[in-house]
């Protein structure tokens, strides 16, 4: 089924579709939702990733629907000489369409598109919950490689 899968750049009116995908998760806890009321929050975090010359959300569509999304940011550092390289964000499959070579076909993308601009690495955190995304990151050839840390700010 991957090769009928289309990744393209997201489009304001894919937002309710991303938004329903995100507040089907239980696991995130990142308190999204589909209340209307939170609909300017999206649009604005949409605008400001489209406005951004280092940053790309993207979306998966089989048959014209969408059924998963992710974020790039490239980002450049002091360390490494200097080295830039993409960070993969916000990987979300459509519950419903999981285990369907969705999600294998949106990584491939970001490292195709990583090589392509001659990037040395991609990179990409995971919520130490989610099992089941960790062994599917390793299969795809990524090694558990730092700890990531966060601090909530009130």
């Amino acid at each position: 089924m991957a090769k009928e899968i289309t990744i393209r750049e997201a489009r304001l009116d894919d937002l309710k579709a991303l938004i329903a995908m995100f507040a089907a998760d239980d696991i995130g806890g990142h308190g999204d939702t589909q209340s209307e009321d939170a609909l300017p929050d999206y649009q604005r975090a949409f605008e400001t990733i489209a406005a951004s010359p280092d940053q790309t959300l993207f979306v998966a569509e089989l048959a014209g629907e969408v059924v998963g999304t992710f974020q790039t940011a490239i980002t450049t550092t002091l360390t490494g000489r200097g080295t830039s390289f993409m960070i993969i964000e916000a990987v979300q499959t459509r519950s419903d369409m999981r285990g369907q070579g969705i999600g294998a076909r949106m990584i491939e993308f970001c490292i195709e598109t990583a090589r392509a601009r001659g990037l040395p690495r991609v990179q990409l955190i995971s919520n130490t919950k989610r099992k089941d995304a960790h062994r599917f990151y390793e299969r795809l050839g990524f090694e558990p490689s730092h700890l990531g840390f966060k601090m909530a700010l009130k």
